[in-house]
């Protein structure tokens, strides 16, 4: 959506943003998965890249808090990519339960709309709701880091969506959507990880918090989380490159 700005009506961008975009060839589509998954897979990209990971993993706290009525207070996030969200109400009961679930199955789970809008060839749509949601989020971030972090994606996909070529945005896109795919799935290998080196019974990780508010083990509720972003990322696999050949 490349435009000049003071010729750029509110009307014009609206239509602009919602129109489709032609299909990109599925060279470009197999190309930015790869690309994706190369990002997941390595060290300093992975440390980088992982910090929408978190922006995601919160936001799905801070979305499922609101719409179980309990009163968020804030988000913040640091630069080891850990955040915390949090939510006053009952601190315990169904709420609680599906407000700490939520974190680590929304970054599939959001990778999965976005295969649904690239699916309609709304490419710039992608990445405008994208910006929206980064809006949304900045409002409840309670520290700089989180501040920066967030502003910076956010301007990221702004730049690519307004300024680059519709060739450009359409490998972005596709590539921002894969490494949601892909990045769901890592985060939770960390998990069991890191519940591995901590005293039974101690940790505070999702899957810990989980483990004392409904009595199954955490490494159930690990394994609940690994085969949601496993089926969520073979749905996508499926819905980008096999369905379409």
């Amino acid at each position: 959506m490349t435009m000049e700005l003071e010729a750029t009506t509110f009307g014009e961008v609206w239509q602009e943003v919602f129109t489709t975009q032609p299909a990109p060839p599925d060279w470009l589509v197999i190309v930015s998965g790869g690309v994706a998954l190369a990002v997941v897979l390595t060290g300093a990209p992975w440390r980088i890249a992982r910090n929408v990971v978190t922006i995601a993993h919160e936001g799905g706290h801070a979305l499922v808090a609101v719409l179980c009525g309990r009163q968020l207070s804030g988000i913040r996030l640091h630069s080891d990519t850990s955040g915390v969200t949090v939510s006053r109400g009952r601190p315990d009961g169904i709420g609680m339960i599906l407000t700490v679930a939520a974190g680590y199955i929304t970054p599939s789970l959001v990778g999965l709309g976005g295969i649904l809008l690239l699916l309609a060839n709304r490419i710039t749509a992608l990445l405008w709701i994208s910006i929206l949601l980064l809006l949304t989020m900045l409002l409840l971030i309670r520290n700089v880091y989180g501040v920066i972090s967030v502003v910076g994606t956010g301007a990221l996909v702004f730049l690519v969506s307004w300024f680059l070529p519709s060739e450009v945005q359409a490998a972005f896109a596709y590539a921002f959507t894969w490494f949601l795919l892909f990045a769901g799935v890592r985060p939770v290998f960390e998990l069991q990880s890191q519940r591995r080196r901590q005293p039974a019974g101690t940790g505070q990780s999702d899957a810990d918090q989980l483990a004392r508010l409904t009595g199954a083990p955490g490494t159930l509720w690990v394994g609940f989380f690994l085969v949601v972003n496993l089926a969520v990322l073979a749905l996508g696999v499926w819905l980008l490159v096999l369905a379409e050949l």
